[in-house]
């Protein structure tokens, strides 16, 4: 899978975990960056990782700051993506099956290390539902 990521000064170290992670497992990662923990404006990477994925250049999406907050409203901006901020294994399940999230964001100071890592695992391998959750969102996207 081809995956976006960015981040912000502040999710910058989980960033370059996830990177390594994604790779070992096989993914085709596309970093847009911060490339250091010096402070930044997150929009600036964030966007154009979230409009990779709008546009199908990118699968799917991770973009990480202090709480990810940010993050996912600014992905969001985005047409057809669907950002979910994860802070544990049942939201990043949840977010797949029922919501069909394309893209994640994560807190770096919200959960450690191997719960991050959990996170994209779980969502990355988790199918969406469909069903009456595709018919939802489909129905609110025509609206």
């Amino acid at each position: 899978m081809k995956i976006a990521i960015a981040s912000d000064h502040a999710g910058f170290a989980y960033k370059q975990k996830i990177v390594q992670y994604l790779k070992e497992a096989g993914h085709e990662v596309v970093d847009f960056g911060t490339n250091s923990d010096e402070s930044c404006d997150y929009p600036r990477f964030i966007r154009p990782a979230a409009r990779a994925v709008a546009n199908g250049e990118c699968e799917r999406g991770i973009v990480l700051g202090g709480s990810g907050n940010g993050e996912a409203i600014t992905a969001n901006r985005e047409k057809d993506v669907r950002c979910a901020l994860c802070w544990n294994d049942t939201t990043a399940r949840l977010c797949r099956e029922h919501n069909n999230a394309n893209m994640i964001s994560l807190g770096e100071r919200m959960t450690s290390l191997p719960v991050a890592l959990d996170i994209v695992r779980i969502w990355l391998e988790t199918p969406f539902e469909g069903g009456r959750h595709a018919r939802r969102i489909e129905q609110i996207d025509e609206e």
